[in-house]
């Protein structure tokens, strides 16, 4: 049994450290094809996954990045994800590094309003006895490392993502809408 379906048998309630459960396949014009969704952060469509392709890889969603990068890989396995989680408290930091620099994120996990709450210092308890886990090290230099590290371009999208970024699809395909959908908003000003 792989440490993913170990952890899912546990039936935690991870939401007190930002793994909430949800729809497992996404439903986001970015969310990539192929991903699995473990879990959602519980705010602005944030979620977490595997991609099909990518192994045991886990990666962040989020449909309004600080920047213009909507999929960014956080662990090379689950385990390390879980490890990242511990030494984090939630997924709230580990989903934001990408746009951090190392005093940001120091300064996020000692800010008081970011203590973890006895009911996420319960699961993480949890966690951490089930599987033996023991937290990252230094997380903020792995998920750099990752994210520095990983080419996205293989990464592939339903044609909602291009057409939602007005960005050519790969097949060359134009959307059927595209074009209707503005001339109705056009005709609907011009008889203003």
């Amino acid at each position: 049994m792989t440490l993913l379906k170990q952890f899912q048998a546990l039936g935690l309630d991870c939401s007190p450290v930002g793994l909430c459960p949800g729809p497992a396949q996404g439903g986001y014009f970015c969310t990539p094809r192929g991903m699995t969704v473990l879990g959602w952060e519980g705010c602005d469509g944030i979620h977490f996954g595997r991609i099909r392709g990518y192994g045991d890889m886990v990666f962040a969603v989020n449909p309004m990045p600080a920047g213009d990068q909507y999929v960014r890989p956080l662990a090379h396995s689950f385990r390390d994800f879980l490890r990242l989680l511990l030494a984090c408290g939630s997924t709230t930091a580990l989903e934001q590094v990408g746009d951090w620099t190392r005093e940001q994120y120091d300064a996020w996990l000692r800010a008081p309003e970011n203590t973890v709450t006895a009911e996420g210092r319960a699961v993480l308890e949890r966690i951490a006895a089930a599987f033996h886990l023991i937290p990252m090290e230094d997380p903020f230099a792995y998920v750099k490392e990752i994210q520095a590290s990983f080419d996205g371009g293989k990464l592939r999208y339903t044609d909602e993502y291009y057409d939602t970024l007005g960005l050519a699809r790969p097949d060359g395909s134009e959307s059927p809408s595209q074009g209707s959908a503005f001339e109705a908003v056009v005709f609907a000003l011009e008889k203003e």
